[in-house]
This record gives structure tokens, C-alpha cells and sequence, in this order.
């Protein structure tokens, strides 16, 4: 009986060290659950079209955990762990589970600078300029045109990095540095990641660049990739927004062949024709370059988008895209398609989309 009261006492006092403790910190649940009925063309080999329900057909479906810790002085500590499933079969979307966040922090008047897994300054800072929302389908703003087997797009998520955003005034900055962990190279297989921002009124613009290095050959000689982005819109009224943005894709490889080089162009028009309905139009053009005449693919890309919203966490969208390539290549409207089956794909998905 001793032992029974004694187990009790324990318990309730550990649960009142556990609310004290938990009144300290602010600790957010939040994620979005997306999935839709799409039909595309030209969805395997023999050029077949296919019926399917899929997931993350506006945004990837996700759960995330989310909290800071008031330290005093205007200093927080912050924390962020996030994973992405499939909606559509209830599956782990990634290989490892906090793939697409895990970091720990400091936030102040100065920034905030996490260290672990997260987006990189460049996803961070020009993801609003994507009309479509970083869309897994029918936008390739993030990833690029999926054509020969290039994907000629930014870095999106990073591990092994230090990752630092500051707001001053109108002007945003942002610096992200992944260490490439090779004993007796500091160069091997790092990353490093800048931004700014700025904001006025309904002006916005960033301007980005990234420098990814491969992990070195016997050599000691490794794959270069440098990408630049400029982005902007403008808010011409209370309902309607334009977004313009341009990427410079090169790597530079270790084996002396010759470089990989793209320029990728977008336009959007944002549109809310009522305070539930909006509509979205994207073109998308990728300029290939450092290949042959007869192989250069320079794909295109229309989206378009009525989103209806049923509350403010809840909406009903409609989506549709077409997709075209040169010279006979091949093309695929999702950015995680790696080559596509044939030179032009069609597309359309309706879907519902919950965030909470």
C-alpha cells in the first residue's frame, strides 16, 4: 500500500514539474492534408493515360512541431521538426522522418539562426514569388522542367547546416552554410546559400545565389553548381498580383565534360475575383543550353488554378497544365518526374486541401 501511495506521489509531482515546465514554452502542432482526383497523358512508356488519387497535388501533405522558449531579454529559443506523408496511402514521403525540418535555435531583434535540417535562404526567399505555392505538380519554379533527366532547380533542403534570417526595416536577409563533413576538406560536399529581400508597399523582390559542391572524385575534384535567382511582384490592386522571376543554372563537372547551363523564365497573374475564389495563371520556360541543336528540349509549361476557399483552413481547388518540349524530348509537368514519356503532357487534378 506504502509503495502505492508513494508511486502516486511521484506521479503527481512529476506532472506538476511537467505543466511548470510546459507553461515556459509555446509548442505548436500544425501540418496540411492535400489530395486529389488527377488524370494525365502520356503516363508511362507506351503513352497511357492514367486515373489516380494522389497526395500534395497543391501542397505537400505534412505534420510539423513547432515551439520557442522565452529566455528573456527579447531572446527565444525555437525549435522545428516536420515530416511529409502520402495522403493518398497513408506513407512516410521521405526516407529519413524529420527530413524536411530539424532544427534548434535562437531568435531575437537580430534574426533568428537554427542549426540542423531545414529550407535553404533561397527556397525561403523566393517560394512567395511562385504563384502555384511550391506545388509538387504543375509548377516547376523549385524543381524545373523534368526533361532528358535534368532538373536544373534550386536547392530546396539542406541537413548538416547553420541557417540565419534577419528583418531590417524594408530589407530581409539570409545566409544558409551546410558543412560537407570530409575529413581533411572544408570544400567537399558544402554548401552555401545567400539572400535579400525587400519590401515596400506592393513592391516585393529577392535576389538569390547558391554554390553546391559534389562530393569529390579520386581526384579530389568535384561537381560545381551555381544558381542565381531574381524574383518580384507587385500588387497592382487589392485583387490582383504579378509575379516575374528568372533562374541562371550552371554546374560545372568533374569530368571536364561540358557544362550543364540553363536560364529559366516565369510570369504569374494572381487574381481574387471573390473573397472565396481565386484564380492563377503560371508560364513557365526553361532555356537549355551546351547541347546539341536536334536534343535541345527548352520545355515550356502553362498552369492554371481556380482555389475556392470553404473556411480559412479548408479550400477546394481545380488545377490544370500543359507541358511541351522541343526536338522530340521529353517532358513531365511534375517537378519530381524525372525525364517524363513523351514530348508533351496534359494534366488535371480536383482536390481538397486542409491545413491545421
Amino acid at each position: 500500500m506504502k509503495k502505492k501511495y508513494l508511486t502516486t506521489a511521484m506521479l503527481a509531482a512529476f506532472g506538476i514539474l511537467a505543466s511548470g515546465a510546459y507553461a515556459q514554452s509555446n509548442v505548436t502542432i500544425y501540418g496540411r492534408v492535400d489530395t486529389g482526383i488527377e488524370y494525365l497523358t502520356n503516363a508511362n512508356a507506351n503513352k497511357n493515360s492514367l486515373v489516380r488519387l494522389n497526395s500534395g497535388t497543391m501542397n505537400t501533405s505534412r505534420i510539423g512541431f513547432q515551439g520557442s522558449e522565452d529566455l528573456g531579454g527579447g531572446l527565444k529559443a525555437i525549435f522545428q521538426l516536420e515530416s511529409g506523408f502520402k495522403a493518398d496511402t497513408g506513407a512516410q514521403d521521405d526516407t529519413e522522418f524529420f527530413k524536411r525540418q530539424a532544427n534548434v535555435g535562437l531568435e531575437g531583434s537580430w534574426g533568428r539562426l537554427v542549426a540542423g535540417r531545414s529550407y535553404t535562404t533561397t527556397y525561403d526567399f523566393i517560394l512567395p514569388f511562385d504563384p502555384m505555392g511550391y506545388s509538387a505538380s504543375y509548377s516547376w519554379i523549385t524543381g524545373a522542367a523534368a526533361t532528358g533527366g535534368r532538373k536544373d532547380g534550386m536547392v530546396t533542403n539542406l541537413g548538416d547546416m547553420l541557417k540565419y534570417q534577419g528583418k531590417f526595416g524594408a530589407f530581409k536577409l539570409g545566409a544558409t552554410y551546410s558543412f560537407g563533413e570530409v575529413a581533411g576538406s572544408t570544400s567537399n560536399n558544402a554548401k552555401i546559400d545567400l539572400g535579400a529581400g525587400y519590401e515596400n508597399g506592393p513592391l516585393r523582390l529577392a535576389a538569390t545565389v547558391q554554390r553546391a559542391n559534389g562530393t569529390a572524385n579520386g581526384a579530389g575534384v568535384y561537381d560545381k553548381t551555381t544558381i542565381v535567382h531574381l524574383a518580384g511582384d507587385y500588387q497592382i490592386s487589392s485583387n490582383l498580383g504579378i509575379d516575374l522571376g528568372y533562374r541562371n543554372y550552371k554546374m560545372t563537372l568533374a569530368t571536364n565534360a561540358a557544362d550543364k547551363r540553363s536560364d529559366f523564365y516565369w510570369g504569374g497573374v494572381t487574381y481574387k475575383a471573390t473573397p472565396a475564389l481565386t484564380l492563377i495563371a503560371l508560364l513557365s520556360y526553361q532555356d537549355i543550353k551546351n547541347v546539341a541543336a536536334n536534343t535541345d528540349a527548352d520545355p515550356y509549361m502553362l498552369s492554371l488554378r481556380a482555389k475556392y476557399a470553404l473556411s480559412k483552413r479548408t479550400d477546394l481547388y481545380l488545377s490544370a497544365a500543359y507541358a511541351k518540349a522541343k526536338n522530340g524530348q521529353k517532358v513531365g509537368l511534375s517537378r519530381d518526374d524525372a525525364n517524363g514519356f513523351a514530348s508533351n503532357q496534359t494534366g488535371i487534378v480536383g482536390g481538397i486541401q486542409h491545413r491545421f
